[in-house]
């Protein structure tokens, strides 16, 4: 019971330090008008643990989250009313084309396409970035026999 009690301690320390490494972003997501509540960071950590158990997938770090926030805060097309539900759409739309293009393609990619098509393609609509994305993965699945190790950045979304 003991090693039990352990667990729970160290979990509730791991929870704490992402709490706070999540709200040490909005010095610099302030900038750009978006701040998120201790609150909301919560929410946006059990909604992370959510999806990544809907793909199956474990991540033992963060940085997927500080990557989306960072990255996306810039965006003119975010608001702070929204800006929760979008970090919580682009957690599922990460995870999702992760899943999708088999982990083929890094993260730094990944992120970066998204937020290009985010921005460029759909005028921050996270409705046609899902719709866009989903083509892609599809294209990205026809192709993949072809498509060999290290060619990612030759690997272009064609829509």
């Amino acid at each position: 019971m003991h090693f039990l009690s352990l667990f729970a301690s160290l979990q509730g320390s791991v929870q704490q330090h992402d709490l706070m490494e999540v709200l040490e972003l909005n010095e610099k997501t302030r900038l750009y008008g978006l701040v998120l509540t201790p609150n909301e960071v919560q929410q946006l950590l059990v909604a992370r643990t959510q999806v990544l158990s809907s793909y199956g997938r474990v991540e033992l770090s963060i940085e997927i989250t500080k990557d989306l926030i960072e990255l996306f805060s810039a965006s003119p097309f975010l608001e702070q009313e929204d800006y929760l539900d979008t970090l919580n759409d682009l957690h599922e739309v990460f995870y999702c084309l992760k899943n999708e293009t088999e982990d083929k393609i890094s993260d730094r990619m990944l992120l970066q396409m998204m937020k290009e098509r985010y921005e460029e393609d759909c005028g921050g609509s996270m409705d046609l970035l899902k719709s866009r994305l989903e083509e892609y993965a599809e294209q990205f699945r026809r192709d993949l026999p072809s498509w060999e190790e290290g060619e990612e950045d030759e690997w272009k979304l064609n829509l």
